[in-house]
């Protein structure tokens, strides 16, 4: 299992996901599920995954794979689709097939595997977009009256973002946001685990503004927790029934 998350605000997207992958309990492994795909100044995409090892990896490597063919075009290269919207659907049709492989080589076992991912960027001239692919290839987009999108392990981690994520929050806030968001699932579900990783892209940068790993035992995140935690204990002593 897993968590990601995305914001899409006024100011720039905010994402954050953890790294843990796991088969049981004695099989537990940490692989990244974010990954950034840059022209600076002219592009940037980023994507998270959620579900089956195998089939984020291989839908990442053909994606790679496609950028890096001699005659890629708008139509098969992420890099050069010209629109965000075009970006999704390379990414969710790739998502869709190499599910349906994995599918087929699993049904003697009468097995199947899913996964999901968060498409987020932008294209010079073109504006900020953030989209979450279902297994079959289909997504939905976030909006301003949901303007956060999550894969995995989602319901800890969603009352905060309901309560305090709108369009005109600031980055910095938003970045709160997430890592507390991240916080209260990482406290309720052992299936999702540290480190983090966090990217910011302010809005008309088409670039990654700020990335950041948070490791095990950091300092800066462990302050966080333990502040939040006392908040919550003084709000609820301070509310009578």
């Amino acid at each position: 299992m897993t968590y990601c998350v995305g914001l899409l605000l006024n100011e720039g997207m905010v994402l954050l996901s953890d790294t843990r992958t796991n088969a049981g309990l004695d099989n537990i492994s940490t692989y990244r599920k974010m990954f950034t795909f840059e022209e600076p100044g002219e592009r940037v995409i980023a994507i998270m995954t959620a579900g089956s090892l195998s089939v984020t990896q291989t839908t990442i490597a053909r994606l790679r794979e496609a950028i890096e063919e001699p005659d890629a075009d708008g139509e098969t290269s992420i890099l050069k689709a010209p629109t965000m919207l075009k970006v999704a659907e390379i990414v969710g049709n790739m998502l869709a097939s190499v599910r349906n492989e994995v599918d087929e080589k699993m049904s003697a076992m009468r097995q199947s595997a899913s996964a999901s991912m968060i498409v987020a960027g932008q294209r010079r001239g073109g504006v900020m977009r953030l989209f979450l692919i279902y297994p079959e290839g289909n997504f939905i987009e976030a909006t301003e009256d949901t303007p956060f999108l999550q894969i995995g392990e989602h319901k800890y981690g969603k009352p905060i973002l309901d309560r305090v994520v709108r369009p005109e929050t600031s980055l910095a806030d938003a970045q709160k946001a997430v890592l507390l968001s991240m916080d209260s699932t990482l406290r309720s579900n052992l299936s999702v685990g540290m480190p983090l990783d966090m990217c910011v892209i302010e809005r008309d940068a088409c670039q990654i503004s700020m990335r950041r790993r948070i490791e095990a035992g950091d300092e800066q995140f462990r302050a966080m927790s333990e502040a939040w935690s006392r908040a919550l204990r003084d709000g609820f002593t301070q509310i009578e029934v």
